[in-house]
């Protein structure tokens, strides 16, 4: 697997998230397992399976997040360029046809929350400025057509 870049923001809250899945989660659905094995006959007890699913699926998720945690590269300012766009750089556009302006941070596929302006270099605009350089214009096609923005700052 190849490295993973977060920010040191989104590392933390992953490893919260793991912490969670280990201890409150784990002990939850052993609690609940418990409870349906007192129910009896476990083959048609739809509660202990529902619960053995549940663990699958906890565990499963645990097994992923420490993968990925095992693989992240840490995107601090400090080593982000400020002369082009990189992993980590915030930008300021301008759409050359409406003339909005908008603000994106560069993040990877697993930190991208559109509503918090965060969009993947996987994305086609995120791939599209990646090593742009301020008043650069990018095209990204969109169903609608081409799209042109102009890169007025990166931060």
């Amino acid at each position: 697997m190849s490295d993973t870049y977060l920010s040191r923001k989104a590392y933390e809250e992953f490893k919260e998230k793991l912490k969670y899945l280990k201890t409150v989660k784990r002990r939850g659905i052993a609690k609940a397992i418990g409870e349906a094995r007192e129910h009896g006959d476990l083959k048609e007890n739809s509660a202990y399976h529902e619960a053995k699913k549940e663990q699958s699926l906890n565990e499963a998720r645990i097994a992923d997040l420490e993968e990925k945690l095992r693989n992240v590269r840490i995107i601090d300012d400090k080593n982000i360029p400020k002369d082009r766009v990189a992993m980590g750089s915030t930008v300021k556009l301008k759409d050359l046809e409406s003339k909005t302006q908008s603000e994106y941070t560069i993040v990877s596929e697993l930190e991208a929350d559109i509503f918090q302006n965060m969009i993947s270099t996987a994305s086609p605009l995120g791939s599209a400025l990646l090593n742009g350089k301020k008043n650069d214009v990018v095209e990204i096609e969109v169903p609608r057509g081409i799209v042109r923005y102009k890169i007025l700052d990166i931060g």
